[in-house]
């Protein structure tokens, strides 16, 4: 592959990341607007379960494809590392596959930190 077509995938997986993390993101605002407003108090058993579950499922299939889209990100700096004559931008992109693995580690953690807040708010 030719760097352009490279530096146009990474940018493609950038956006997965982002694009990943939107729908966790409107979960996690709903779960704290409910917790702020008290709305889980007197909440059934049956609808703080539902919002745990919710919760879970939309962050586990976001973490899901954030980190297989870091996996193919790092393939791709592999291949982006080998093309000769780079250019400033694909030499710095290609040079940061540590950057992506300190990622992974801290969706991980910032992941099961984030459901540990959403248990706390839930279920008190």
């Amino acid at each position: 592959m030719q760097e352009d077509d490279l530096l146009e995938l990474w940018n493609a997986k950038r956006f997965q990341i982002i694009a990943a993390q939107v729908a966790p993101a409107l979960v996690l605002l709903g779960v704290f607007v409910l917790a702020a407003f008290g709305q889980f108090e007197n909440a059934s058993d049956g609808a703080k379960y539902l919002a745990i579950g919710a919760t879970a499922a939309t962050g586990i299939l976001a973490v899901i494809t954030q980190y297989a889209t870091i996996r193919e990100a790092e393939a791709l700096l592999i291949d982006l590392k080998k093309i000769e004559n780079k250019s400033a931008l694909a030499t710095k992109i290609a040079s940061s596959r540590g950057f992506l693995s300190i990622m992974a580690i801290i969706l991980v953690g910032l992941s099961l930190i984030s459901f540990a807040l959403v248990l706390w708010a839930v279920l008190g």
